[in-house]
């Protein structure tokens, strides 16, 4: 009403605004007397009940995990406990030891390389590493840089040889990436070079050493200059020479000796035994923000980002799955592919990826998982992708 308005009428607003006062005032008297609506219960969460589940049925002593949705935003989960020597919890999002996902880090150091001239997809190892690669049925003459990055050169597997055998008794040791090649040139070859596919390591070692060849600096250099500091990641990097622990908070990571054995805490290790094939240490936000990236083309030129995901089956690593050029699909149950690579570490395994809309996760538990489980963490990634 305007205050103004005449003064017959304002002693009949004062009493409408009492009325009007005094009927709210019962209605809440009434309303708190009339028992309350019984709350809905809060819907499961998908991947937090997959999380639980590796923890309390399968053994894992932790899981973590980020999810980005559909929404952009990420959500990070936690299970099990972070040590379990303390019972200390399981800091979020903590640091792990990142694995296989080193050689998608590796592989795009070397396409940067491609895209500036300074290295050929198609031209032999040899070329860069002249007299590296002989042995019983693989020459470098005969292997080119893709048969490298994608798995197809038949290099024998260096973590294969005797001195890799036993876990416990290497923890702390350091090895030259010459003296790792040393155990894979001493074994057969897989297969005549381009004419199969198997998973090796040593492929990945060689793309290291083919890195420092070209650039003239350490691989690590290179990926720390070339991918974690051009996309800010963070929490990413590659170990110094003779760093063993982990430099930021982290759930500790263990070793099954045997089914029965007690559990090794394998947390502190020198990573010299991966190097360039899976040294990283990052977290499963920034692996998301790394794959997320590279399938954005923020990391390579659209030439080079469409030779790393021309794909070769790689039905070893389970129904469907495509190796590029050190960066795997995999279908999902909801359609659609997830890219992405995944990693095991002596402590730690690590599945996820990226979708094409931009959808992401990292799910991580802190103990190498035997198959059945290792399929259940899997199943994982794609119920976080696909809810």
């Amino acid at each position: 009403m305007n205050e103004h308005a005449p003064q017959r009428r304002a002693r009949h607003i004062r009493l409408v605004r009492y009325a009007m006062t005094a009927t709210a005032t019962a209605g809440l008297a009434l309303t708190a007397l009339a028992p309350a609506p019984a709350a809905a219960a809060p819907r499961p969460d998908s991947v937090q009940q997959r999380l639980d589940a590796l923890v309390k049925e399968d053994g894992m002593p932790a899981a973590l995990a980020t999810v980005k949705g559909r929404d952009g935003r990420n959500r990070t989960y936690t299970a099990g406990v972070g040590d379990l020597a303390t019972g200390a919890r399981v800091p979020v999002d903590g640091q792990i030891r990142a694995g296989s996902n080193t050689k998608a880090f590796v592989a795009v150091v070397v396409l940067q390389l491609v895209a500036e001239g300074k290295v050929g997809l198609d031209t032999a190892v040899d070329t860069y590493l002249p007299g590296l690669l002989r042995g019983d049925g693989f020459d470098g003459r005969n292997i080119t840089v893709r048969q490298l990055l994608q798995h197809t050169s038949g290099l024998p597997d260096y973590m294969d040889a005797p001195a890799l055998a036993d876990f416990t008794t290497i923890q702390y040791r350091w090895f030259e990436p010459r003296e790792l090649l040393d155990g894979a040139l001493v074994q057969k070859a897989r297969f005549p070079a381009g004419s199969g596919w198997e998973y090796s390591n040593t492929n990945y070692l060689v793309a290291g050493l083919l890195i420092q060849k070209v650039t003239g600096r350490p691989f690590g250099e290179e990926v720390t200059k070339r991918v974690v500091d051009r996309i800010g990641l963070r929490h990413t990097y590659v170990p110094a020479a003779g760093e063993t622990a982990l430099r930021e908070a982290h759930p500790h990571g263990y070793l099954r000796t045997a089914p029965d054995a007690p559990l090794v805490d394998y947390t502190a290790m020198d990573t010299s035994m991966a190097w360039a094939a899976g040294a990283v240490v990052s977290t499963n936000t920034d692996l998301n923000a790394f794959y997320g990236a590279l399938l954005g083309g923020r990391l390579l030129p659209a030439a080079q980002l469409a030779q790393m995901r021309t794909t070769v089956p790689a039905e070893l690593l389970g129904d469907g799955v495509r190796y590029g050029l050190g960066i795997q699909s995999r279908p999902l149950t909801c359609g659609g592919l997830v890219w992405g690579h995944g990693g095991t570490s002596p402590g730690f395994r690590t599945r996820g990826g990226v979708t094409e809309d931009g959808r992401a996760v990292n799910i991580t538990v802190t103990v190498i998982p035997d198959a059945a489980t290792g399929k259940r963490l899997t199943d994982a990634v794609d119920v976080a992708l696909c809810r």
